[in-house]
């Protein structure tokens, strides 16, 4: 689905892609490993927001050190970005973007996927934005939502939706392609139509 002047509609064309795209949706909903193929299509390297705000020890950055490195890494004229920090930088990549990319995937499926990802990334001993491994059993305290991913993002489902519904909607966003996609079907025939 891409957005028409005010709301969502079906049917809308694929054929061109934009230079500066970014992927959104909630944890697990897939948005690095689509950041990645879509760059690989414009010929550039995917940018992931994950990268440029963790810091050793899972430390967040400081906001100004990680908005600085946010606009370093956009001041290429074509790029792909996973990720979310809204809060924090939506005001520099958004006003730069052509296109955005929302996947709107279910807590039925995302749910499932941050098990899976956590317990494979922790039996891996996978290393992740730096110094930092995956604690599997963090996970699972679901009465923590800063540290349990599966307690973010059933906490944060619903008001996510309802974020990205409205950014759609909002004026300063006009320039902006937004694609919603709200199943893994729904993202290959996307990408199907795209020639990926």
């Amino acid at each position: 689905m891409i957005r028409g002047p005010r709301r969502w509609r079906n049917a809308a064309p694929v054929s061109t892609l934009g230079q500066r795209v970014i992927v959104v949706g909630s944890t697990c909903s897939g948005k690095t490993t689509l950041a990645q193929r879509l760059a690989e299509r414009i010929g550039q390297p995917a940018i992931d927001l994950d990268t440029l705000y963790w810091e050793p020890n899972w430390t967040p950055s400081a906001c100004d050190v990680f908005r600085a490195r946010v606009r370093q890494a956009t001041e290429s004229p074509n790029w792909v970005i996973g990720g979310n920090y809204l809060e924090l930088q939506q005001d520099i990549t958004w006003s730069l973007a052509d296109t955005i990319v929302w996947l709107d995937v279910d807590l039925r499926v995302i749910l499932p996927r941050v098990v899976t990802r956590s317990w494979r990334r922790y039996r891996s001993r996978e290393l992740l934005w730096g110094t930092n491994y995956e604690d599997f059993w963090t996970h699972l305290k679901l009465w923590d939502r800063e540290k349990s991913l599966i307690a973010w993002a059933v906490s944060n489902h619903r008001a996510l939706r309802r974020r990205y519904a409205a950014s759609a909607r909002d004026p300063r966003w006009a320039h902006i392609r937004f694609v919603r996609l709200r199943s893994p079907a729904e993202l290959e025939r996307w990408l199907n139509a795209l020639g990926l």
